[in-house]
């Protein structure tokens, strides 16, 4: 199984950040990646800079029959396709498309870094995937979901919101 996070601080020309995010899952779907599972919509201060908008993060499940650079070929063209340009590190941005882990692979290439290497630190990564799916286990420090929780910072852990809102596809 494959973990992906997909966020957004920003509107984009096709609207605000829930509608980058349908879209993104949606482009997704198009390019045969299998989603299993989405979560509801987390909501989050930028980071490190809080005074920038606040991110709207979810959490998909999903399954593909390719190889990981594939995988992040295709987020590379979506994210490219909604309207993100590069720039510096942590600015807002319409589309943020991460992958978390791939089928518990271990990379570490100039293209890709799998686990994502921040994951287990990242509240937005982590409650989602508590959410849909509690048995996940890190694939380097074999730990569930909710272990890497605990281990968050108070302020990490308040600092997020599970909105009433979730994203509405067919999976």
């Amino acid at each position: 199984m494959i973990h992906i996070n997909i966020g957004s601080n920003l509107n984009s020309k096709f609207g605000s950040r829930l509608e980058n995010i349908l879209i993104a899952i949606n482009l997704l779907i198009e390019s045969k990646v299998k989603i299993k599972k989405v979560s509801n919509i987390y909501e989050t201060p930028s980071y490190p800079n809080n005074k920038f908008p606040k991110f709207f993060n979810v959490g998909v499940h999903a399954d593909f029959k390719k190889k990981s650079y594939d995988l992040l070929q295709i987020i590379n063209i979506i994210e490219k396709k909604i309207g993100r340009l590069k720039t510096n590190k942590n600015y807002p941005r319409v589309i943020d498309i991460d992958i978390v882990d791939f089928k518990g692979l271990i990379e570490d290439t100039k293209e890709i870094k799998l686990p994502h290497p921040k994951s287990h630190l990242r509240n937005f990564v982590l409650y989602p995937i508590l959410e849909i799916d509690p048995k996940w286990s890190h694939p380097i420090f074999k730990k569930n979901p909710q272990f890497l929780i605990n281990k968050l910072s108070q302020k990490s852990r308040i600092e997020i919101t599970r909105l009433r809102k979730n994203v509405n596809i067919q999976v």
